[in-house]
């Protein structure tokens, strides 16, 4: 059993076959242009087995035999599931790819939902999947896809960076995997191809859904185009060069912006893509202008699509804010996760859904014998540290690290008798910070060390304890002396500054010492 959206002609050997000038040099063009970045690198074709993706293996299996091209590319080959026909189109597709001794893998595809985009997400997923890290994936779309493209996103009111269409060469990233999507044709029009296939007598797939208008690419295709035509016969070519010139365009803003992001960005404060934070004051030196392509190049961060106007101009109020209003947030459903954007005194914040949820995680008191810490890392001759897991998940981790060797050495008296221990800082606890008049609240010291309201559950006292050999149950609270040393945040710390008795072993000036051998340690799983 056939279907019958497959053009009638019969699987033949295609290598020795005349070659199409043009779209060979489109692609012989394209390679010479990419030629560092492909060198060494595993290339793939995204073959769906129609007009567009055949045309182009066809093309390089002709080009490989006859020694023009230095690699002959893998097909894949997706099967939805989404026609009826789908599971003959991938045998049709094997056995061509056989018939031209090029390599050829079937992937099925499992869509969530019905409509295009959801096809093209769960497509580009598998593929993903199937390829290695830092490959290439060869496209065959044209400058037809490309005007299509731009005329979408121009009524969908998309800016410099939509209407600048599909690029030729792009870096995809999903989590720590990345692969290089290639569109060698995007100055191609679909008629050249076209005629190749016929000249090839290619048995390609011609999808019924193709034009039937039920989508809004091809409604364009069908009902758009060929009147945009009658006004111009050059539109297609018109818009892909109006693309190409606003993708330079597009270049020029960004790296505009890298560079304002680079003196606004408060880098102490980053844990990409969970927290990324912006000075407000450094923000408002530049021109307004700028500020909005800041604001859009630093919210779409780790998304594949960007922001909306209305979300830059409610974010760019909010920057502008002189009540002092702390609990205005600003919710952004991005494609991979959901983000609040929050002010805190001159400071913007992009925060994870993900990352807000771990920072609402309980913290646990824990204390450690310093003797069992020095045996702990006497077993790591590499790294004499040790490390203490204060709160950690499947994303994140968040740990202190200390040399309890060297803390011994400071503390020089019995190890036995002295204990570390870690606790949350409770809101009604004073502590004082070196430097400072008196002791504080919890409470005052939020304020005092500007930390936003979503850090602090997450803020905790390391004490020295101090044990005295000659306690008793009865005794034990007047032989334990417990001296708090350092307050530490997921991204700070501060000396606590104990004014000591002169016979304490501990000095005050010597307190500093403790941040040496006691640090902070915060990692991120960067898929998530």
């Amino acid at each position: 059993m056939t279907s019958s959206a497959i053009i009638p002609n019969a699987i033949e050997p295609i290598a020795d076959l005349p070659i199409d000038d043009g779209l060979a040099a489109a692609l012989l063009n394209s390679v010479a242009e990419y030629g560092a970045q492909l060198h060494g690198r595993r290339v793939w074709l995204a073959c769906s087995g129609g007009r567009d993706s055949l045309t182009l293996a066809a093309l390089c299996v002709q080009l490989y035999r006859q020694g023009q091209l230095p690699f002959l590319p893998q097909l894949l080959h997706v099967d939805h599931r989404l026609q009826a026909d789908s599971q003959h189109w991938a045998v049709h597709v094997a056995n061509w790819a056989q018939a031209q001794q090029i390599p050829c893998y079937i992937l099925s595809a499992q869509v969530k939902g019905h409509d295009e985009q959801a096809a093209r997400q769960a497509r580009y997923d598998v593929m993903r999947a199937h390829i290695n890290q830092e490959d290439v994936l060869l496209l065959g779309h044209h400058a037809d896809d490309q005007a299509e493209t731009v005329l979408m996103r121009l009524i969908q009111g998309a800016g410099v960076n939509g209407l600048s269409g599909m690029q030729p060469w792009r870096i995809q990233t999903q989590g720590a995997h990345r692969i290089a999507l290639w569109r060698p044709w995007l100055t191609v029009q679909r008629a050249s191809i076209s005629a190749y296939a016929q000249c090839l007598k290619l048995p390609y797939i011609d999808d019924p859904t193709n034009n039937t208008g039920d989508n809004v690419r091809s409604g364009l295709r069908r009902d758009i185009m060929p009147v945009l035509a009658k006004y111009n016969p050059n539109v297609i070519d018109n818009i892909a060069r109006s693309a190409q010139l606003l993708g330079d365009a597009e270049a020029t803003i960004r790296a505009q912006a890298v560079q304002d992001l680079q003196q606004t960005v408060m880098s102490s404060l980053q844990l990409p893509p969970a927290q990324r934070v912006l000075n407000i004051d450094e923000l408002e030196t530049l021109p307004l202008y700028r500020q909005r392509q800041l604001l859009h190049y630093w919210l779409g961060q780790d998304e594949p699509l960007p922001p909306t106007k209305q979300l830059i101009d409610e974010v760019l109020g909010l920057s502008q804010r002189k009540d002092h209003d702390h609990q205005t947030e600003l919710f952004w459903q991005g494609r991979k996760q959901s983000y609040i954007i929050r002010r805190y005194r001159q400071q913007l914040y992009r925060l994870s859904s993900e990352w807000l949820t771990w920072l609402k995680m309980p913290l646990e008191a824990q204390t450690y014998n310093l003797s069992d810490l020095i045996v702990a890392a006497a077993h790591s001759a590499d790294n004499p540290s040790v490390s203490i897991s204060l709160r950690t998940s499947k994303h994140f981790t968040w740990q202190v690290q200390m040399l309890p060797h060297a803390l011994a050495e400071m503390l020089k008296i019995d190890t036995d008798k002295v204990e570390i221990k870690i606790a949350p800082l409770d809101r009604q606890q004073r502590v004082q910070i070196a430097g400072s008049s008196r002791p504080q609240s919890g409470k005052k010291l939020y304020q005092t060390l500007g930390v936003p309201i979503w850090l602090r559950e997450s803020l905790v006292v390391v004490s020295v304890v101090l044990l005295n050999e000659e306690s008793t149950e009865q005794s034990k609270n007047e032989s334990v002396k417990d001296i708090p040393i350092l307050l530490m945040s997921p991204f700070d710390s501060w000396i606590l500054g104990q004014i000591l008795d002169s016979d304490d072993f501990i000095r005050h000036s010597e307190n500093d010492a403790f941040s040496k051998y006691i640090h902070n340690h915060l990692s991120v799983d960067n898929s998530c």
